[in-house]
């Protein structure tokens, strides 16, 4: 028998509880880098910077990514429709942390070759 973790800390009063209900779930701050690096990013673009990312996974990440306003899907081209996800002010405020996380990454891990 399994037990099912709960998806939020569940800790309301802690900011960093809820920052990681945000934008800790997997893939998620990897996309983050990556619209932080290379600007508006289609679903495409992410699928082939993340591998090992499944599409549903990806639509469910970037679906919650735009409902809590980190990003916003902005229409590229009108025949065929086209979107692009573009970082909001909000999610732009996150850069200081991604890179922080890259800058500790960088001194106090390994490189994988």
């Amino acid at each position: 028998m399994f037990l099912r973790m709960p998806k939020a800390y569940n800790i309301n009063s802690c900011p960093v509880a809820r920052t990681l209900d945000l934008i800790g779930e997997r893939w998620t701050i990897l996309l983050l880098r990556d619209l932080l690096l290379h600007g508006p990013r289609r679903f495409q673009d992410f699928q082939e910077s993340l591998p090992g990312v499944a599409p549903n996974t990806l639509s469910t990440r970037l679906k919650s990514m735009e409902d809590h306003g980190l990003v916003r899907r902005e229409m590229y081209n009108e025949r065929p429709p086209r979107l692009e996800y573009v970082l909001t002010d909000k999610g732009k405020s996150l850069g200081p942390i991604v890179k922080a996380m890259r800058d500790w990454g960088t001194k106090n891990l390994p490189k994988v070759r």
